[in-house]
């Protein structure tokens, strides 16, 4: 039986704040649970990953929490009425001074610097680029604008510049209390919104550092969703743990037909680089009110999965939509048929590779061995999980079963494409080792008599450093 390599990423709101809801959700396929921190108090959040835990635990399936970061709030104000109506060709004044509440002819900024920072001429995009006006003047703290598309605008509403060029920092006060929250439940990731260069990084995982309680160290996710990202991608990725192509936000500065072309080369790079990606926003949108998906849908997750993304993720389908299990029931579905009609080239990863690292060569020679010996299971005995990523990065048939003592790294690795982290305390001697690994690989019915498998691990046992022994085993 296939067993699905690509992870799905739930978001957890209202819709799946069930214990038992959720539970069924991770026996489905949740991999990684979303905490968005747009939403909620720093209680809600340590409320709900404690739940996220117990959940796991009831499901025998150990699951990773993301802390999503709000970012910077580029928002226009509140209406005394809650929405209004923008008609085209209207006058609409944006204006930072103003404290009374909006109103059809105009409305106050969460955002105070945006008239700094726009001229006439620019375009602006509210509420994810539904609406489009254009920038006619600025007067002081007053942005005149023009209605070009109109549409229903209500309260806090998001504003993105077409083409970028917003200077709000990445990191807000806020998102700096919010790490300290992430820390104190020992959040797996924390997603960063709004980067636009490595350095955003770099301060984020200094805050989590410092943060962090008993050397608890999170893994970092750069959310590309800002035009000025798009050039210094490579950096930002490499000043992360991984990247998430957030479509929404994306395609409101590029455009929307830029995006397919930037998801296929961020997930690209991510793989060459070693890095996880997650490919987000309206993967399922029409299954928050329906119970079946599109079939543009269904395209859109198979593609994501066909170029090699670590996992797919779901929003406001599982956080406020009327069929959060069935949307994962279906996520998954659509998973396994992509991956199962993929079309295999592992030889072409190997071309004109060289390896430096030892314990890189190793991870490499068990991918290359366990798929021309048709092995049943790559096995490796890893603490930090690298072994595990180096090998999840290239695309092969044999599952990877990732054993580790380390509770934090066992969590990590759910993230990582085609591998099945397994908590495991074994013997510092290798033989007894070898011997305990494979009677917990035949009590999970991974392996049986017969059946051949690979597994890398380091020598002397139990210390630190990398893999530098790969075994192929049969089982007697």
């Amino acid at each position: 039986m296939h067993l699905r390599s690509t992870k799905i990423v739930a978001t957890l709101g209202p819709a799946s704040s069930d214990p038992a809801l959720l539970e069924e959700m991770i026996r489905a396929g949740v991999n990684v649970v979303r905490l968005n921190f747009s939403h909620g108090t720093a209680q809600d959040h340590i409320g709900r990953a404690r739940m996220v835990r117990a959940a796991a635990a009831r499901a025998g399936q150990e699951v990773a929490i993301i802390a999503d970061l709000q970012g910077p709030k580029i928002r226009v104000g509140k209406f005394a009425d809650g929405k209004v109506l923008l008609e085209p060709g209207q006058q609409f004044v944006m204006d930072a001074s103003r404290t009374e509440p909006g109103d059809i002819d105009g409305v106050g900024l969460d955002y105070k610097a945006l008239p700094r920072e726009v001229k006439a001429g620019d375009v602006l995009l509210l509420n994810d680029g539904l609406i489009v006006i254009t920038v006619d003047e600025v007067r002081g703290e007053a942005i005149y604008t023009t209605v070009k598309l109109g549409g229903e605008l209500s309260n806090n509403k998001g504003i993105n510049k077409q083409g970028g060029g917003l200077s709000a920092p990445a990191l807000t006060g806020k998102d700096m209390d919010d790490i300290r929250t992430a820390m104190s439940f020992k959040a797996d990731y924390v997603a960063v919104s709004f980067p636009k260069s490595a350095t955003d990084m770099e301060m984020a995982r200094q805050l989590c550092n410092v943060a962090a309680e008993d050397g608890h160290r999170p893994g970092l996710i750069a959310k590309i969703e800002r035009a000025e990202a798009i050039p210094k991608l490579e950096e930002i990725l490499l000043a992360s743990d991984g990247i998430m192509v957030a479509r929404g936000d994306l395609a409101v500065e590029v455009g929307n037909a830029m995006v397919p072309a930037l998801q296929k080369r961020m997930i690209k790079l991510a793989l060459e680089h070693d890095r996880v990606v997650i490919t987000a926003t309206q993967m399922m949108e029409s299954m928050i009110t329906n119970p079946v998906p599109t079939r543009a849908e269904v395209s859109d997750v198979a593609n994501a999965v066909l170029d090699g993304t670590d996992a797919v993720m779901l929003s406001a389908e599982t956080a406020a939509g009327k069929y959060p299990l069935e949307t994962v029931i279906e996520m998954a579905k659509i998973c396994h048929a992509a991956e199962a009609g993929r079309e295999l080239k592992f030889e072409a990863d190997f071309v004109g590779k060289k390896f430096t690292r030892i314990d890189q060569t190793i991870a490499m020679g068990a991918l290359f061995t366990a798929h021309h010996l048709g092995a049943k299971a790559i096995v490796a005995l890893t603490e930090s999980g690298s072994s595990a990523l180096w090998m999840s990065r290239h695309l092969i048939r044999v599952p990877i079963y990732a054993l580790t003592s380390k509770i934090a790294s066992q969590r990590k690795m759910t993230l990582y494409r085609n591998v099945r982290p397994l908590l495991i305390d074994t013997s510092t001697d290798r033989d007894t080792a070898l011997g305990q690994v494979e009677c917990d690989l035949k009590k999970r019915e991974i392996v049986r008599n017969g059946d051949v498998y690979v597994i890398t691990c380091g020598e002397p046992m139990g210390s630190p450093g990398g893999a530098n022994l790969l075994k192929i085993c049969q089982v007697g």
